[in-house]
């Protein structure tokens, strides 16, 4: 059975016209609390029950709604992010336009498009009375500290929401996720010795200290690249991303500080990467004796990795079939996502959402036909995973 008529574009172009930049991203930046109140009121009036959940941040609440089950069945759990990142450089980011059937607009593909699909199949199952509980939960700051998922990870610890399964709404263009990158974030910094510029003798320079360990991370680059290949996610990589050094032009410098990004596979751990970069770190103390250089751990997502034969993940891909008419498509991202938090929690856990291009760009857009794909995708699996 299909849905019921739903003017799901002008529920999309609604929530693509409301700032909801990450503020944490974007110092001043507006925030979510517009779009949270926008999501709870219209969930709320059609009949679901709907709390506002804290996050730790101030102004910023997800909102969490209920369709409740009769009884009996298995309850499922949908996530989307409502923050973005900024606008810069963007014409009319929040003046949604249709064009040649796509949505334009910041948020679009990433990942409101989703969101409006998942509201409206939770809107779907609160009319039909399914057995099983359908729970949504719209949660900010996907976009920089996970804060929201954080926080409905610690509401399923405490039994504050309970669900057998999740389905993580990101543009995948209807294509299922099952497994990520994650990331790690480190900070190396070499000292040296402060002096003036006209003693050389005195002083010793940390920047200049700091060009053996760029170019030892350009030798691990390589050997990352050329290691064998994660099935779907190919091998880890390592960059400099940050560095910072000196007082002025006329010193020796007594810092330089860098910050790298190690993006991981399945299978690699914040500890075994530390060991690979302690490692290299020796390695060049031994060339150069002076070296005096410290790392230190700064921030870690873990990758996931589902199980592509759970419940969760084989009716998905019975829907997606039955929606597409094509085999559903299982894939890997390279991009850290929220459901790893979900994944690490115990819940089986699979990412899915509609087509678009622009993916923090200056020209966003979502396909219209995949969004209302996606929709009816999740709409028949909850009237099966639930029912």
């Amino acid at each position: 059975m299909r849905a019921p008529a739903v003017d799901l574009e002008a529920l999309l172009s609604r929530l693509v016209s409301l700032d909801s930049v990450n503020p944490d991203l974007v110092p001043g930046a507006r925030g979510e609390s517009e779009i949270a109140a926008f999501v709870a009121d219209w969930l709320r009036d059609r009949g679901l029950e709907v709390r506002l959940g804290d996050t730790g941040r101030a102004g910023r609440p997800n909102v969490i709604a209920t369709a409740p089950g009769t009884g009996g069945g298995r309850s499922l759990l949908l996530n989307a992010h409502v923050d973005t990142v900024g606008v810069e450089g963007m014409r009319a980011p929040f003046e949604p336009a249709v064009r040649g059937g796509k949505l334009y607009g910041r948020g679009s593909m990433d990942t409101k498009g989703a969101l409006a699909a998942f509201m409206c199949a939770a809107a779907d199952a609160r009319r039909a009375r399914l057995r099983g509980d359908v729970v949504l939960t719209a949660v900010v700051d996907e976009e920089y500290a996970s804060a929201g998922t954080e926080a409905v990870v610690s509401d399923l610890a405490a039994g504050r929401i309970r669900t057998d399964a999740a389905i993580v709404g990101e543009p995948t263009g209807l294509e299922i996720v099952t497994e990520h990158k994650g990331f790690a974030w480190f900070e190396i910094e070499t000292t040296g010795v402060a002096a003036h510029g006209s003693l050389a003798s005195v002083g010793v320079d940390a920047i200049a200290a700091m060009g053996p360990v760029l170019d030892g991370l350009e030798e691990e680059a390589r050997r990352l690249a050329s290691s064998p290949p994660h099935h779907s996610l190919g091998t880890g990589s390592i960059h400099a991303s940050l560095i910072s050094g000196g007082q002025e032009l006329s010193s020796y410098p007594r810092s330089c500080v860098l910050r790298l990004e190690r993006r991981t596979v399945p299978g690699e751990t914040p500890d075994s990467v530390q060991r690979e970069l302690e490692t290299l770190l020796d390695r060049i103390r031994g060339e150069r004796p002076r070296l005096r250089a410290q790392l230190r751990r700064l921030f870690v997502r873990d990758p996931m990795e589902a199980d592509r034969a759970s419940a969760v993940a084989v009716a998905l891909a019975a829907h997606v079939a039955r929606v597409t008419a094509k085999p559903a498509v299982f894939a890997g991202m390279g991009g850290w996502l929220d459901s790893s938090l979900l994944d690490r929690a115990g819940i089986p856990t699979v990412v899915i959402g509609p087509a678009g291009e622009g993916l923090h760009g200056v020209e966003e857009w979502v396909d219209l036909d995949s969004v209302r794909a996606c929709r009816e995708i999740v709409r028949g699996m909850l009237f099966d995973f639930c029912a």
